[in-house]
């Protein structure tokens, strides 16, 4: 992690909405997302640093109720760490750039596509359209 902040940074940066879910490792309820049926092309940055995540190019409609990646842009700009939080084993997504909670990958992808599942908080995102 390169960008380090203090709490009171973040909050002055982000909506409380994307603190919660960035800085607390919270999750934006299903079908509620900005990005959830975006079709436009381009790049799905960090909303807190801009770090380059996710291209369209990988984007896919899973029926989860949020935006899903079949893998990162670059696989360095996220790491992945064990989440046991709520009962559940499941691997977050962490942006490498600022630490901010992204989401959680999953193995039940499309197997055509490496079967990953990158499940991604919209309200940690921001697309720069090409």
């Amino acid at each position: 992690m390169t960008m380090q902040k203090t709490d009171e940074e973040w909050k002055k940066e982000l909506t409380p909405e994307q603190y919660e879910i960035l800085r607390q490792h919270g999750t934006e309820a299903p079908g509620s997302g900005t990005y959830l049926y975006e079709k436009s092309d381009g790049m799905y940055t960090c909303a807190a640093c801009g770090q380059e995540l996710f291209s369209s190019d990988t984007k896919f409609e899973s029926g989860t109720g949020w935006p899903c990646f079949t893998e990162p842009a670059l696989i360095k700009s996220v790491e992945l760490r064990e989440d046991n939080s709520g009962g559940m084993k499941r691997t977050e997504v962490i942006c490498r750039n600022c630490g901010g909670h992204l989401g959680h990958v999953f193995d039940d992808g499309p197997k055509d596509a490496g079967g990953k599942r990158y499940c991604i908080n919209s309200a940690a995102l921001k697309l720069e359209k090409k």
